[in-house]
Order: structure tokens, then sequence, then C-alpha cells
């Protein structure tokens, strides 16, 4: 098929290098302008850009895909290349703009969208990470007919993944995208061979993935500890939950890289202990109080395992520990502010 892509991220690079290698012939490449990054705030290309380069494919990166907008000259530009193309399809997966009705209607077969979660749930920015927040169980990939909604679409295909103890947004990323590029090759076959029926969206179950925003990693330590959990592995690898450690005269603030809850037997000073005081300290980790009560002799704590101090690196808290006191007793500031 003459296949034109929409994408970005590392996520949508995938379904680019599986739709090369399958044979599709990729006439055109849609990804964002090339953004500042690094220490030196160098232009860097996204990681679409660099896999379409890497196989020789043409590439367009407007600002803006709406005629009557901003950037109407990069809209009518796009136009005129997305025109001349004559792709039977669209792929989008993250691109990261809005699709005005002549884009959607330009393709003969209109636009797919990759999407990363099972849908009604969780449309919008954000699904993988707000998958782990919320504590669901499975997650997985909708290949989706484009709409002028958000992720309102019928769907045309879906494939579920269970969503492990251990799976951060980091790890459940890189899952989900292995799993849309081989789902999306697969609904092109069937779609050539006119197996695809589509599915309208059920009204009930939906669910927005709002963008994650810097001011949600502060770590507000009267929650329960299996919600704070989820939030450092939700937040990994952006934007980081953060702690404002007390135990030091400046309060610096922690990143919060990978957490656990464990249960520890109900002591004197355990049960009295304030939310965001440390309760034990070993190679395994920091134990955090947070807002859990005690039940059948046993208290939920939040066991910190990956930190980082301002400037340095992750480290697991065995190996922070050689430069880095911390005695039980000591705290976090209880509501941590949003990190500079």
């Amino acid at each position: 098929m003459r296949v034109i892509f929409a994408g970005t991220p590392a996520f949508a690079a995938a379904s680019l290098d599986a739709l090369v290698q399958a044979g599709h012939e990729v006439v055109l490449v849609l990804t964002q302008p090339d953004r500042p990054a690094g220490r030196g705030m160098r232009l860097q290309p996204s990681a679409v850009k660099t896999r379409a380069l890497a196989h020789g494919l043409a590439i367009a990166q407007p600002q803006g895909l709406r005629l009557d907008g901003r950037y109407s000259d990069d809209a009518a530009a796009a136009r005129a290349r997305i025109d001349a193309a004559q792709a039977d399809v669209m792929v989008v997966a993250a691109y990261g703009l809005i699709l005005p009705q002549w884009v959607l209607d330009a393709p003969r077969l209109g636009c797919l969208n990759v999407h990363a979660s099972l849908l009604p749930r969780w449309r919008g920015a954000a699904p993988i990470h707000r998958a782990v927040e919320a504590g669901d169980t499975e997650t997985g990939i909708t290949i989706m007919q484009m709409d002028a909604g958000l992720d309102t679409g019928d769907m045309l295909l879906q494939a579920a993944l269970p969503i492990a103890p251990h799976h951060d947004t980091a790890t459940l990323h890189d899952a989900l995208a292995s799993l849309g590029a081989t789902l999306l090759v697969d609904a092109l076959r069937r779609q050539l061979a006119g197996e695809l029926v589509p599915t309208v969206q059920p009204t009930e179950g939906v669910t927005y993935a709002h963008k994650i925003e810097k001011q949600e990693a502060a770590i507000d330590w009267t929650q329960p500890a299996d919600a704070l959990r989820r939030q450092v592995k939700a937040f990994n690898p952006f934007p980081g939950a953060t702690g404002q450690w007390l135990g030091s005269p400046s309060g610096e603030l922690l990143k919060i890289w990978d957490a656990e809850t464990v249960h520890l037997p109900v002591t004197g000073a355990l049960s009295h202990a304030l939310a965001g005081t440390v309760v034990g300290v070993s190679d395994q980790g920091l134990d955090i109080r947070c807002g859990d009560t005690p039940a059948d002799g046993q208290l939920p704590v939040l066991r910190l395992t990956v930190l980082q101090r301002a400037g340095g690196k992750r480290l697991p808290v065995a190996v922070l520990l050689n430069g880095f006191t911390v005695h039980i007793g000591e705290t976090f500031l209880v509501s941590a502010g949003e990190p500079s």
C-alpha cells in the first residue's frame, strides 16, 4: 500500500520501521519540527525523523496543519505534498498535531491511528501513564479509524497486554510500541483482504488520559502507599516523582524512580509515625510511612528503592546510602512543591 506516516516519538518510530519492513511504500513521513534538547539546547530531530532518514524516506515537518491557522503557509505546503503523494492510507501514531478534516479526507482509505490503550478507556494524550497510575491490570493497542473527535473513531482491531507489578511507564511504553507495530501491519493486511469490520466505540467506560503536568510529580505522603507506588511508576521516565527531603538543611528535592509497597508488622513507634516519616533503612530501600491505617497487625509502607539527588545520577538506595546518611525518624515534607 502507498502509506503516509505521521508520528513523532519512539513509540511511533517502531510502527514506521514495521511498515517499511512489511514492504509498504511509505511515500511521505510527517513529524514535528526539530526541538531544542539537552544541556546545549541544540535542535534535535524526533525519533521518527531519525528513522525516516535512515530509511531514505521523504519528510515534512509542518508546525501546523490548519489552513486558516497561525501556520497556514506550512499547512498549505503540507497539503500540496499530501495530495501529491496519492496515498491509500495515512497511519498516525503519537504525532502530536490535531488533524483537520482535510487531512482525514485526503487518503483513499482515510487515516488509521495506533493508540496505546483499549479504547474507549484512556482516550487522550497520556494513556500509558494514566493506566499505570490508575492501577489497571491490563492495557493494549487499538487500531482506530480516525474521525474529527478525540480518539472517538471506530475501532478496527485491538490487542490486550497485561500490566505487571514491575511495569512502569518506560517499560510498558516499549512493550506497547512493539505490540502496536505488529498490530498495525496485521490491520493493513486485513484491510487489503477486506477483513476489517469497524466497531463503534461503546459509550460506557470512557475515560480521558489528560496530559502529564510537572506539578503532578510531587508526592503527597498522606496518600496510601500503593497509590504512591503507582504514581512513582507512572511518572518514570517523565516527569519523575519527587519528595522534599527534610533530613538535610536545604530541604533538597529527591527524585523517586522506583518503589514498592511492603507490609510491616505494627509496632508502637510505627503506628504513631506521621506520614512522610522514615520508618526503616536498609540496603533494600527506605521505608516511608504513608496515609494507610493498620489492618490485621500490619501496615503498608512505601519502600523507595531508586533515588536521585539534585545534580546526581539515579542510584539504588544501597549505593546512595554510601554517601547519603538517612536516619529513622527523619522526614519528607508531607507534600513537596513543584520541581524546578
